[in-house]
């Protein structure tokens, strides 16, 4: 789609929009901990929530393959680049998406008159 998403190939050694530097076992070892933290946190959303379910895993899902990448390769291919935003890759959009249902199946949009 001319001038409104390219598909292009980039070896990403960074984090999430460029942090954390050059270094994979940190942000492996960063995944790891967070998945853990998340899924200790969150385990009475998700046992009561399909929603919930369905974004955790979508989270899990997207960590474990970047960290897969990470550790077999030392980088993580970025391939999908909509214009004027950051070069992407499906594990990414799995993690987003999937942060977002564990938000909306945890009430976490809910307002604080309904609590």
């Amino acid at each position: 789609m001319p001038g409104v998403l390219s598909i292009v190939v980039v070896r990403n050694t960074h984090g999430a929009m460029g942090l954390l530097g050059d270094r994979p076992a940190l942000l492996i070892v960063l995944a790891v901990a967070v998945l853990i933290v998340l899924g200790f946190l969150l385990r009475d959303v998700v046992r009561r929530s399909a929603t919930a379910q369905i974004g955790y895993g979508l989270v899990a899902g997207g960590a474990l393959g970047n960290v897969i990448d990470r550790f077999v390769h030392g980088y993580v291919v970025d391939f999908i680049a909509p214009r004027g935003f950051y070069i992407f890759n499906v594990a990414d959009a799995c993690i987003t998406i999937g942060i977002v249902l564990v938000a909306l199946g945890g009430g976490f949009f809910a307002s604080t008159a309904r609590r």
